[in-house]
């Protein structure tokens, strides 16, 4: 919330590092707040699925955050006409 708070407050604030308040915590907390009823991501992992083993998926996200080794997954976009 901290973060969010610092960026409205001041929209052209340079943020550092933000990897120091990715930790499992955070992570766990923001978990719960994902809609259930959403279709997975392009990683095609459902969140049903992630779920299952939570806390090491959990700690692997935070350790591969730290090492600098998370790249997140290209888009899929989609165009609907």
């Amino acid at each position: 919330m901290g973060i969010a708070k610092r960026a409205c407050k001041d929209p052209h604030y340079k943020f550092g590092n933000l990897y120091g308040c990715l930790n499992e915590e955070f992570l766990r907390e923001c978990f719960r707040y994902l809609k259930r009823d959403k279709a997975p991501g392009i990683d095609e992992v459902s969140l049903e699925e992630y779920e299952k083993d939570l806390e090491a998926n959990i700690k692997d996200l935070v350790q591969r955050l730290k090492e600098k080794r998370y790249r997140p997954p290209y888009i899929k976009r989609v165009y609907i006409s």
